[in-house]
């Protein structure tokens, strides 16, 4: 037969240790101090001998620290080891035991606790029924208020494992599982509620017997309630934290979520309905960045104005409105050579070193990218946001692409057009299917100006119009030329270059398929 495999544990090395040390001296402090309130502070009744009864007890005592803490180390250590099985199976045990860890430790602690009330009931039953009594009695209420305590202490060592285990699976509600709620009472009921009734048990046996002093009785009283009270403020304490650290947790990472950090989360480490708040914090941080890489292409794709005024508006809505535009057009002169002369990865990373300086460009001067056509594009100044001077950024624009992209970029050539007026701008398509764009005279005028760029000495031609719609300081860095009817144009159209460029613009021609005037 193949051998079995062993059991392996759920939990690491150093989490064990830390859980052997806190259970261990969580509950031996709970025993000394119940040991003690037992022996010297609570009323034992009338003794024949109570140096000898003291003695049996104190030695049954360390016989019984010495034989139970082995056996709860071991036996709470079996707890935390899974025998290997079917790996779905195996996961689900494995889950079940990280999340209720501190509940089948507290299942060996009480029996430990309850056994211990038995052999000190018959312990001391040969003596006195009373103190047989009183000593049990202190027993069981002593642990069950220091097992709320490891619990709490228990569940906070084990929060690391529990948060790998619900990495894969959050947690989710469940029929009868105890909540927020619940569990806050019963700790209270636990800390607080088991000592209280603990001392009143006590005040109660003393008055019925009444062979208690006034001034024992007094102390019994300081003594139980200073106990009550302390161990009442850990479990206490211990039970706020539990409920207070996941929210702490989820309101630190709601604030970076606020500055707009969205790569964080927060650990879920619970399995009550603290878990399922930072689950569900995380679902939603997963959804805003997922919405937020959305918009983030959708801007890019479409350019960052026109992505938030689609996002402002709500509703799709098609048509345009009139707008004052500035429009630049940019095109590469000798492309088709271009394509047939280089590889097709050497010509797209050389149109996208061109893209980046005119988007860069464009937007340093407030303008965005309407279109990409091939080796073109078409920049809009002043629509879907109004801006002060849309021709004035168009033609500085113009400007500085031509200047970045003589010293950038030395072996291409691009026209440049820049024009200004009233177009139409807004959305143009179906609702299934649309792109905001902007029509009309500009954009027909600034690509024939482009054209005609193409065969100037500065490649930068704009229309006169557009200087005198621009701001003094814009219009004042510019030369008027000649006049020219462009292609597909009735009137004409006056030519305005950078002051300072070189060259002239020949007079009274026609582009394209017109006559010389």
């Amino acid at each position: 037969m193949a051998r079995t495999r062993r059991r392996r544990w759920v939990i690491d090395w150093p989490v064990r240790v830390a859980l052997a040390v806190v259970v261990v001296l969580a509950n031996l402090g709970g025993a000394v101090v119940v040991f003690a309130l037992a022996a010297w502070v609570l009323p034992e009744g009338p003794l024949v001998d109570p140096g000898r009864v003291r003695t049996q007890n104190v030695v049954a005592f360390g016989v019984y620290m010495v034989v139970a803490v082995p056996i709860g180390l071991l036996w709470g250590g079996r707890r935390f080891r899974l025998r290997p099985g079917e790996p779905d199976a195996e996961r689900r045990r494995e889950r079940r035991m990280v999340l209720y860890g501190p509940l089948r430790l507290v299942t060996v602690q009480v029996a430990l606790w309850a056994l211990a009330a038995a052999v000190f009931v018959l312990l001391n039953l040969q003596h006195s029924l009373r103190l047989a009594v009183s000593v049990g009695e202190t027993i069981v209420l002593g642990g069950i208020t220091t097992c709320a305590l490891a619990y709490l202490l228990s569940e906070r060592i084990l929060r690391r494992t529990a948060a790998e285990v619900l990495a894969a699976h959050p947690p989710q509600p469940r029929r009868g599982q105890p909540g927020i709620v619940v569990r806050s009472l019963l700790f209270w009921a636990l800390g607080t509620g088991v000592p209280v009734v603990g001392s009143m048990v006590m005040a109660v046996s003393a008055l019925v017997h009444g062979d208690v002093p006034a001034s024992r009785l007094a102390v019994i009283m300081i003594v139980l309630g200073g106990v009550a009270l302390g161990a009442g403020l850990l479990v206490t304490v211990g039970a706020a934290r539990a409920v207070a650290d996941p929210v702490d947790a989820v309101r630190r990472a709601m604030r970076r979520v606020q500055h707009g950090d969205l790569d964080g989360g927060v650990t879920v480490y619970d399995g009550t309905e603290l878990g399922q708040l930072q689950s569900g914090f995380n679902t939603m941080v997963a959804g805003l960045r997922e919405r937020e890489r959305i918009r983030d292409l959708f801007g890019r794709q479409v350019g960052r104005d026109v992505a938030q005024a689609a996002a402002a508006a709500g509703e799709i809505r098609l048509g345009g409105e009139v707008r004052c535009v500035g429009v630049l057009f940019v095109d590469l002169v000798g492309s088709t050579p271009l394509t047939a002369e280089r590889p097709p990865e050497e010509v797209v990373a050389l149109l996208n070193r061109f893209f980046a300086v005119v988007v860069e460009v464009v937007e340093e001067h407030g303008g965005w990218i309407n279109k990409f056509e091939g080796d073109a594009a078409l920049a809009v100044f002043g629509a879907p946001v109004d801006g002060p001077d849309p021709a004035g950024g168009a033609l500085a624009a113009g400007r500085v692409l031509a200047a970045r992209l003589a010293a950038e970029l030395p072996d291409v050539t691009a026209g440049i057009g820049i024009s200004a007026g009233d177009a139409v701008a807004g959305n143009v398509g179906d609702v299934r299917r649309y792109e905001y764009t902007v029509i009309g005279d500009p954009v027909n005028e600034a690509a024939r100006l482009t054209e005609l760029a193409k065969g100037e000495p500065g490649r930068v031609l704009a229309a006169a119009r557009a200087v005198a719609m621009a701001g003094q300081e814009e219009a004042a860095r510019w030369e008027l030329g000649d006049t020219t009817v462009l292609r597909g144009r009735s009137e004409p159209t006056r030519l305005a270059v950078p002051a300072g460029s070189r060259g002239s613009v020949t007079e009274n021609r026609v582009v394209g398929d017109g006559v010389r005037g």
